[in-house]
């Protein structure tokens, strides 16, 4: 489903055009909800946790911004297929769920640049079919961010469906602001051409991985 369809370039390609090729950095051993999740917890209460392995790379990020230099990153429609109360978890790929592995890392950040530590991060997506599981919690999870505002998450490549073109759904939840909905795509997808509600300033920065992608992507929220 990788095809090579082009999209109009944006400001996030430009900045990003070297990182895609070049640096990486060493992702934090453990995030802040697997250390026995008291950091921010803020009295949210959740299933256990089933972790992720810590050893993979991904392209360096910068600045503190979502891309596309526009200040706090865009929201977008929380859809019809949320579920509350998601497991805990690092790791939505699962045996037999069907999708090109992904591995999406990032950082929760204030418009100032600071880290936002605990925040509540929910993803939820359609499998590589296009598939949402909609009684069950097949490929949906939440975290809390580390102390740094990183995290990490393991998945697979979403698959488009009717007018959708492959999107991963977010909403982030941090202390004392209101809960930002948005939601990810990604990169030389044919159908982001025709989907009314695709944004490239939400594109993922990605590249191949071995059998699947690498992704990145800072959230970034405002605070006034």
């Amino acid at each position: 489903m990788r095809g090579d369809g082009q999209h109009e370039a944006t400001r996030r390609t430009f900045l990003r055009a070297s990182i895609l090729t070049g640096a990486a950095f060493a992702l934090p051993g453990c995030l802040g909800e697997d250390d026995g999740g008291t950091e921010g917890e803020r009295g949210v209460r959740r299933s256990g946790d089933r972790g992720a392995p810590a050893d993979a790379r991904l392209p360096a990020t910068p600045a503190c911004d979502d891309g596309d230099a526009a200040g706090p990153t865009a929201a977008q429609a929380e859809g019809p297929f949320f579920t509350p109360d998601s497991p805990r978890r690092t790791r939505l790929r699962e045996p037999g769920v069907a999708g090109v592995p992904l591995l999406l890392a990032g950082r929760v950040l204030y418009t100032d640049c600071r880290p936002v530590p605990g925040a509540l991060l929910d993803f939820w997506q359609a499998d590589g079919s296009g598939e949402y599981d909609n009684t069950g919690f097949r490929l949906r999870g939440h975290q809390l961010s580390a102390p740094d505002g990183r995290f990490r998450l393991e998945t697979v490549v979403p698959g488009e469906y009717a007018t959708r073109t492959p999107h991963i759904h977010l909403k982030v939840q941090a202390r004392d602001l209101p809960p930002l909905a948005t939601q990810l795509y990604l990169p030389g997808e044919p159908a982001n051409q025709r989907d009314g509600l695709f944004d490239p300033a939400l594109l993922v920065r990605a590249r191949p991985a071995g059998a699947g992608l690498r992704a990145a992507f800072d959230v970034v929220l405002a605070t006034g």
